[in-house]
């Protein structure tokens, strides 16, 4: 039995934004260590703000103590860099990513199973961001860091 359910949250919700690919974006797992002006990136389990990947929380479900539920957010970073100077741009994209991430993680025709991360949890949404922007000696860049909440029975 699992002791916990981020693990598999985590590998299925970098699978559900790896597929179908998102055009000029690289979805990776913690992060980057490349460089990051090259292309715009999603991180899972990671954000510039903050050390962890996923903040959890376990309660016995019922009496008994042969279940637990398992309330968990993962966080998660989008990246955009222009080399331009208009913000209005990078803005925009960045908006954009997170309306990705969020139609991704709703049920559809292709994903039907997508709210519960392919099955790894009972739920998951999009609940929570932070936008930022800067100026960069490269051009404009701008950044949101976001939290996908879940809720887990192990």
């Amino acid at each position: 039995m699992a002791t916990s359910a981020v693990p598999a949250a985590i590998a299925q919700l970098l699978a559900i934004l790896r597929t179908p690919p998102i055009d000029a974006v690289e979805v990776i797992d913690g992060p980057p260590t490349g460089d990051v002006n090259v292309q715009d990136y999603i991180a899972i389990g990671w954000t510039p703000e903050a050390d962890q990947a996923a903040e959890l929380q376990q309660q016995f479900n019922s009496a008994g103590a042969r279940t637990r539920d398992e309330d968990f957010v993962i966080t998660g970073w989008i990246d955009v860099w222009s080399g331009d100077t208009d913000f209005a741009i990078v803005r925009a994209r960045v908006f954009e990513l997170l309306g990705v991430i969020e139609q991704r993680l709703r049920a559809t025709g292709l994903n039907p199973e997508a709210p519960t991360l392919n099955g790894a949890v009972l739920w998951a949404h999009l609940t929570g961001g932070s936008f930022h922007q800067s100026h960069t000696d490269q051009g404009v860049r701008a950044a949101l860091g976001f939290t996908v909440t879940c809720h887990a029975r192990i």
